[in-house]
């Protein structure tokens, strides 16, 4: 239960920090923090959790993450149900906090995208669903791959975290304005069961693609560079 709460709450920072600062901070009047920032705060999430609570639960917070260290031979499968679902339940409550403080704006009149992923109409450049595949399922892979690399016992101790982190940073860098950066089903799909509509009926990709990412990358890892 130690592990799931960590999972839980891991996620949970995830999407309230990192979503949340899409929600209220990117494009603040004068003084908003933009792309760069958005992705930032996405990497200094899961970095703060990683040390906070990686030691408890081994710091997936993300669906994709759990099954790339499974096909690494890192992870059991009889626990990746357990984790998923609260990687996904922690998600939607950050969510829910989330669209509790949006809707006691003052002047509030919708909750738009809501910090959602989204390909073809809904991607924030405009890219089809070819190119939201092909970005969420590299995306993944790779940082699944430094995932297994900087966690692997012979890499330097401690700093796994910051590797980790600012992996995340680069690729949300990538891929903002290709699909607003999931890499994470369950912050996918948290998002997305709020904003609803084309986002809900979209969301398989979201699931897909960064899942089928990250399963190459643990098997690529354990054939090629995991120690023999």
């Amino acid at each position: 239960m130690k592990k799931l709460f960590a999972e839980f709450f891991g996620t949970f920072w995830l999407v309230f920090g990192g979503c949340g600062s899409a929600i209220f901070a990117a494009a603040f009047p004068e003084l908003g923090i933009g792309f760069a920032g958005v992705a930032l705060a996405f990497g200094l999430t899961v970095l703060t959790m990683a040390y906070a609570v990686g030691h408890i639960s081994g710091g997936h917070f993300n669906p994709a993450v759990s099954f790339g260290l499974w096909a690494g031979g890192k992870f059991d499968a009889k626990d990746l149900f357990g984790y998923i679902i609260a990687q996904v339940l922690g998600g939607i409550v950050a969510a829910g906090a989330l669209f509790i403080i949006v809707t006691g704006k003052s002047d509030f009149e919708t909750i738009g995208g809501f910090a959602s992923n989204g390909y073809g109409s809904l991607s924030p450049g405009g890219y089809s669903m070819m190119s939201g595949f092909i970005a969420e399922f590299l995306l993944t892979m790779f940082f699944l791959l430094i995932i297994l690399g900087s966690t692997n016992e012979r890499a330097p101790k401690g700093f796994a975290p910051i590797a980790i982190g600012l992996g995340l940073t680069l690729i949300h860098l990538i891929s903002i304005p290709i699909t607003n950066t999931s890499v994470n089903p369950a912050r996918s799909t948290s998002q997305a069961l709020f904003a609803g509509g084309a986002y809900i009926s979209q969301l398989w990709l979201f699931w897909l693609a960064p899942i089928a990412g990250a399963l190459v990358a643990g098997f690529v890892h354990k054939a090629l560079f995991d120690k023999e």
